[in-house]
């Protein structure tokens, strides 16, 4: 939900027992930079320096790009045991913002999101791989208009900081492609020449500077 990059926002916690299953791609801490370990606990996504964005081709020949501004975080980050690591990711579907207010509302009318009956879409994690250097793998539960599906993100370390302002803060860049179909997300226009005017295919990303949680 990698997930994330920079805006600070409530915290939401996530139940101890919300299925978290443990994970290891190789033995504890082994591959790890030990660099890593001091970043243990718990983050929030510090929302005016992130993006939690998606992108998509329309009429075959071009991409339009979308973000959501309102959305609440909870990180847990283990340096030296990346498979205890998790997140959840609450979105408010009304806030989505393309640059473009008519194509804006058509997203959270019916056509698509349908924002009146489903007013949030999240992403809780299930399980987080350590694939080797700074990558890892997060799986989990995304959730659009009440169908939740499984979803592979792919999230890169991108380093740490402490800010002029005393912040610790983190990065991390996510990514994850998804078929909209999956979770109802059908509506659609052929082209005479063949194709569709909107992809099936959503790129989601998420471009995240984590601001470490007082303990």
């Amino acid at each position: 939900m990698g997930i994330f990059s920079r805006r600070q926002t409530a915290v939401i916690e996530p139940s101890p027992t919300a299925g978290t299953s443990v994970v290891e791609a190789a033995p504890r801490g082994a591959g790890l930079d030990p660099a890593l370990r001091a970043l243990t606990g718990r983050w929030t996504i510090d929302r005016p320096h992130s993006r939690i964005g998606f992108s998509v081709r329309h009429a075959m020949v071009t991409t339009v790009r979308g973000a959501f501004a309102d959305y609440d975080s909870t990180l847990y980050f283990d340096g030296a045991r990346p498979s205890e690591s998790r997140a959840e990711l609450v979105i408010r579907v009304a806030s989505v913002d393309t640059g473009v207010e008519q194509r804006d509302a058509h997203l959270v009318g019916t056509d698509f999101f349908d924002a009146r009956r489903f007013p949030e879409m999240a992403f809780r994690s299930t399980s987080t791989v350590h694939e080797g250097g700074e990558s890892f793998r997060m799986t989990g539960d995304l959730t659009i208009r009440d169908t939740t599906r499984p979803v592979d993100l792919q999230l890169d370390y991108l380093g740490s900081v402490v800010d002029p302002f005393g912040f610790e803060r983190a990065g991390f860049d996510g990514t994850t492609t998804i078929d909209r179909t999956e979770w109802g997300l059908v509506y659609n226009q052929r082209l005479k020449a063949g194709g569709a005017m909107v992809s099936e295919k959503v790129r989601l990303q998420f471009d995240i500077s984590a601001v470490r949680s007082p303990s």
